[in-house]
């Protein structure tokens, strides 16, 4: 048996205890996909909850980005240790701390008086989670040993990280709506547990070995605070621009930082991410896909939802519910492509594929204009996004993970989180500064005596100017996912995912696990 809190493995259960144990993998499944969809849904359900947030507590539109990049320091920059920290104490155990201490950050944050208050809880929240994420990826992967069985499991899993944006959308329309915003940050107490009974039930812990590698504290510092610098200066992009110090300056230190990173990992006994982990092609190829697709992701949700409520006029909750059609097509995709097609074929003709039909879509979403309706001109769009990104996310995660020693399961699952958080916050900054710049252009451009009101742009200008912002991000966007389309066809190897010679399995054959053991 592993030092890695690997899970229990011994004689195949027989009779009615193997159909039992059977059950409970999917039981666990669905505890691993609410704990992902509570992670997911957080990125996107205070978007819609800000404005009523900053009319209660009394803060600036400056101050207002700080809700969502409090979160997105903590979690982006710890990621990695967290993963770590799963592996060296136990799945099973960084789970449920994860879970509870989300749920208390979750429950403090709705229960705000003022900005600081709110801020603190969103940082919180955020540290919760780089627990959190990385554990239940990693639980999926040694829960599941089974071609078949894992394929299905990871296009739950997959279609729940690719739809937990636009239902975060929906869910803080209705909360907003019908309660108020505080309920956003109230909604994961229920999330949170139900996953804790669940996790309690049916995740049982393992004795633990008698030896354990150490914590690479250097390497743990040098990725932290590299993440750090980096998930900062793009955010301060986003806020300011990329002349600034504040972001410049900080962009190279953390290039820096990750740089001595690699070299410690290179250099260490017992490094924090194995250098094999990131070097095999696939997996490698799995990162740097995830990265650029969440990238252009959020090209998707950030300016289609400006363009659905300040161009059509839709209310937060028919946003959300715009979006449902391309959720739909998101979570058939995901399980075609990873239960159907990739035992077939592996993730190389996939993850291209779904690359370059999201980036069909926004090519198609260029179209729009400020008179254009939403049925002829948005939907047929969101419709082929959703089956693009479902080809990508659910075989992008399962290939992340495979083939990986369980040992190292928590820090591989890490990585490809740390893929999807870091390419949200590129995608964010680098997309709104090109839409920024591109509306003041515009505008700079096509300002007369016949478009100014009172010294100003006229409605008509300005709306104009926003239609050109949008076209300009999808264009964006569509070309990094053209990009990612090309990295992943280079990258993956061909035919189905197999062991190789300088692989481990991440668990023994699936007859013989007992699927109710966290760690």
């Amino acid at each position: 048996m592993s030092n890695d809190n690997a899970m229990q493995a011994g004689p195949p259960p027989a009779g009615p205890d193997a159909a039992a144990g059977a059950d409970h993998r999917w039981l666990i499944l669905a505890v691993i996909a609410l704990a992902q969809l509570m992670i997911v849904l957080d990125a996107t359900i205070m978007n819609i909850a800000l404005p009523s947030a900053q009319d209660d507590l009394g803060f600036s539109i400056v101050d207002r980005q700080w809700v969502v990049t409090a979160y997105a320091l903590a979690f982006g920059s710890l990621l990695l240790l967290g993963g770590k920290l799963s592996d060296l104490l136990g799945r099973r155990a960084m789970f449920m701390t994860g879970l509870i201490g989300f749920a208390i950050a979750s429950a403090v944050g709705g229960a705000a008086v003022n900005f600081g208050m709110l801020v603190a809880a969103r940082a919180a929240q955020g540290v919760f989670g780089a627990l959190l994420a990385p554990a239940a990826l990693s639980l999926l992967a040694v829960t599941f040993t089974d071609t078949k069985e894992r394929g299905r499991a990871f296009g739950v899993f997959g279609a729940v990280a690719g739809a937990g944006g636009a239902i975060g959308l929906l869910l803080g329309g209705v909360l907003t709506e019908y309660l108020n915003w505080r309920w956003c940050l109230y909604v994961n107490l229920i999330f949170a547990g139900i996953a804790v009974i669940g996790a309690v039930t049916m995740l049982h812990r393992q004795a633990p070995s008698s030896t354990r590698p150490r914590l690479d504290l250097p390497g743990a510092v040098l990725v932290s605070a590299g993440m750090f610098c980096i998930v900062y200066g793009f955010s301060n992009a986003a806020l300011h621009n990329w002349h600034t110090p504040s972001t410049w300056g900080f962009l190279a230190a953390g290039v820096v930082l990750l740089a001595g990173f690699v070299w410690r990992q290179y250099t260490a006994t017992e490094p924090l991410l194995p250098p094999r982990i990131v070097a095999d092609r696939t997996r490698g190829g799995a990162y740097l896909t995830m990265l650029l697709a969440a990238i252009g992701m959020f090209g998707i949700f950030l300016f289609l939802t400006y363009y659905l409520q300040q161009t059509l006029g839709f209310s937060p909750l028919m946003s959300g519910v715009a979006f449902l059609p391309m959720v739909g097509c998101l979570v058939l995709a995901s399980a075609t492509a990873n239960v159907v097609l990739m035992p077939r074929v592996g993730p190389r003709p996939l993850a291209p594929t779904g690359m370059l039909l999201a980036a069909l879509g926004l090519v198609l979403l260029t179209r729009i204009g400020v008179d254009t309706g939403y049925a002829s001109h948005v939907l047929p769009s969101l419709l082929i996004i959703g089956f693009g990104f479902g080809m990508v996310f659910a075989p992008v995660f399962n290939s992340g993970t495979f083939g990986v020693a369980p040992q190292d399961a928590g820090v591989a699952s890490a990585t490809i989180n740390t893929g999807q958080q870091l390419g949200g916050s590129i995608g964010t900054s680098l997309l709104n500064t090109i839409f920024a710049s591109t509306v003041t252009s515009y505008i700079a451009t096509h300002v007369g005596p016949a478009t100014l009101v009172n010294g100003r742009p006229s409605p008509e200008l300005a709306g104009a100017a926003q239609i050109h912002g949008y076209i300009t991000a999808f264009w964006w966007s569509a070309a990094i996912l053209t990009v990612g389309a090309i990295a992943a066809l280079i990258l993956f190897r061909s035919g189905p995912l197999t062991q190789s010679g300088d692989q481990q399995p991440a668990e023994p054959p699936s007859a013989t696990t007992t699927p109710a053991t966290g760690d």
